[in-house]
């Protein structure tokens, strides 16, 4: 290509931040998407009041119709020691009946920007993949930003991951076995998790399962400005949630995994976000740097999809394919671990 400049490079709007500005979501979705956001409150993410914002989401998710979960899973709870002091992490653990001596597990850490939400949010979700691919499940309930600021939140789910490890053969799961994942913040805290089992010779995972995840606290991408509205996640609910979460500390890798000066040696991994996510970007960055650094990581991006709306519009044919394409990712990996 000699002789050609940055500027004789093909472009897509979105990625030109000179082009930027706010998408309408009310305009660009199909109606079934744009549907579920008119039906949004108006203020439902606005993070200048983080407890209010709490109140919020809580009715808004206690209003909407969820299926009973499988009857043949048990719910229970256990404790892990914190790293630093404070008290112990509680962890739900999701087994379900005819478990094979050996199954593997998946370590799943929650959303809600780093202050919102619990693992009790998800609940059925864990409780259905621990039936559908014959594993447990452990959801770690980190503590919130900003009551607890980083390095917090991961301290949390390190010691969760640990104690998982350690608790492998009473929980009939194998410590060889280990699959983390989580969805938006809980994305990037496994992201992050990820980075620090690898570095401090914690527990050996199989792969990282990546939903939308928030990986990067600099906000200086294209499709971190041109989502604004706050009936979604925007970009002044995660300008919020990232000073709630970082506090007076500097970033790490750890907490901010886009700053990881090196990805090699982590586990396989698996990413999805959609076109109307304002993670897009900072998500297929992460991506690719992965697959530079020599760690295998599929990536989906799935047109016409907000943050979240595969769990507003279950049914939604972008959704179901979400949920395959995740389903099979898990599934391999899983299956792969045993061989």
């Amino acid at each position: 290509m000699a002789g050609w400049s940055d500027a004789d490079l093909p472009r897509f709007v979105w990625h030109d931040r000179t082009m930027t500005v706010a998408v309408d979501l009310d305009s660009v979705l199909d109606e079934q998407h744009a549907g579920v956001v008119a039906m949004l409150p108006p203020d439902l993410l606005d993070l200048s009041d983080i407890p209010a914002a709490r109140a919020r989401l809580e009715g808004l998710l206690a209003m909407l119709p969820a299926p009973p979960p499988p009857e043949n899973v048990t719910v229970s709870e256990a404790s892990a020691p914190s790293l630093d002091g404070a008290p112990d992490v509680r962890l739900k653990i999701y087994t379900p009946d005819g478990l094979e001596p050996g199954a593997p597990a998946i370590y799943w850490i929650h959303g809600g920007g780093m202050v919102l939400m619990s693992a009790d949010s998800d609940d059925l979700l864990c409780a259905t993949r621990a039936a559908n691919h014959g594993c447990v499940v452990v959801s770690v309930d980190y503590r919130l930003a900003p009551e607890t600021p980083a390095p917090g939140l991961v301290d949390d789910c390190f010691a969760g991951l640990t104690w998982l490890a350690e608790h492998a053969d009473e929980l009939g799961v194998s410590a060889d076995r280990i699959m983390i994942g989580g969805a938006s913040a809980g994305g990037g805290l496994a992201a992050g998790t990820a980075l620090r089992a690898r570095d401090e010779g914690g527990p050996a995972l199989v792969g990282q399962l990546l939903v939308f995840p928030m990986l990067d606290h600099r906000n200086d991408t294209a499709s971190s400005e041109a989502i604004q509205d706050l009936r979604v996640w925007n970009r002044s609910a995660n300008q919020a949630a990232w000073a709630a979460y970082l506090g007076d500390e500097e970033p790490s890798a750890y907490s901010s995994p886009a700053l990881a000066d090196d990805l090699g040696g982590l586990p396989p991994a698996y990413i999805n976000v959609g076109t109307f996510d304002m993670f897009l970007d900072e998500d297929i960055a992460y991506a690719m740097e992965l697959n530079r650094a020599g760690v295998a990581c599929e990536l989906h991006v799935y047109p016409g999809a907000f943050h979240g709306s595969n769990g507003f519009l279950p049914d939604h044919p972008t959704s179901v394919r979400w949920r395959d394409d995740e389903d099979a990712f898990i599934a391999r990996t899983l299956h792969s671990a045993a061989t």
